[in-house]
């Protein structure tokens, strides 16, 4: 009996060591979420402050490291796409049956489908037809020009289909012809009829920009997710650009108002 108490104490054990494991490091804890209190509604209001030029100027003016902005956008997609429109609008309306049908399966084609769709469709079919690489300013400024111009081109069509028809009958008997008609006679005053729905449609692509940021495009929505993604005050940081888009949707409609108001008889 003593022998074997001897040996349970003192002889070495024949089962190996288990590798000495070193403790895992802690985890760093996630930052403190607001509680509605005064600091941390302050802090989230710094946190805006701290990265306010990346958020405007890159990420709403387009200015910086990165090809992006809000505005940089939106603005050259409301142009093409208007101007694109007025020739699907009057083509909806040519006596041409070859003209006429092609633009009537065009609008109702993109306005059958979502914008997001035909977004993706860019980014995956350009490079293939091109056989190169497209930046995605590139991408999405053709998918915002071909989609806009399908609702653009109902409202130019809409517009002129409102002039009397009066007017193209007086422009014909002094002699003009169709496209002097219609550039001097038919579209200045379909303009008007048409600014309640333009400007509305314009609103729409502006905050429609927003979906660029699916494929990496570095506009305001996707300058907040980056910041988020560092400083997680998602809150503070997409009330923000909400925010913005609705100063600017505001002013755009005040705008469409004030200019409605001059340019209808007193």
């Amino acid at each position: 009996m003593g022998s074997g108490v001897l040996l349970g104490a003192g002889a070495p054990s024949s089962r190996p060591h288990a590798p000495h494991r070193p403790r895992p490091l802690p985890l760093p804890s996630p930052p403190r979420r607001g509680r509605g209190t005064a600091s941390n509604v302050m802090l989230d209001l710094d946190v805006i402050w701290r990265n306010l030029p990346f958020l405007m100027i890159q990420g709403f003016l387009g200015f910086g490291n990165f090809v992006g902005g809000t505005l940089r956008l939106a603005i050259p997609s409301i142009v093409l796409g208007f101007l694109l429109g007025i020739f699907i609008g009057i083509g909806r309306l040519a006596p041409q049956r070859w003209i006429r049908m092609p633009a009537t399966l065009y609008v109702e084609f993109f306005r059958g489908v979502p914008l997001v769709m035909v977004i993706f469709w860019m980014w995956f079919i350009i490079p293939i037809v091109l056989k190169t690489a497209i930046p995605e300013f590139g991408v999405a400024l053709t998918a915002f020009v071909i989609f806009e111009a399908a609702y653009l081109g109902e409202i130019v069509r809409a517009g002129i289909q409102s002039v009397p028809r009066g007017q193209v009958e007086a422009a014909t008997a002094v002699g003009l012809n169709g496209a002097q008609t219609m550039r001097h006679v038919v579209l200045p005053q379909a303009l008007k009829n048409m600014i309640p729905s333009l400007v509305t449609q314009f609103i729409v692509l502006f905050k429609d920009t927003s979906l660029a940021s699916i494929i990496g495009f570095m506009d305001l929505t996707k300058a907040a997710q980056v910041v988020n993604n560092r400083e997680v005050r998602p809150f503070a940081l997409y009330l923000f650009i909400a925010v913005v888009y609705w100063v600017c949707t505001y002013s755009m409609s005040r705008y469409a108002r004030h200019l409605e108001r001059r340019l209808s008889p007193a």
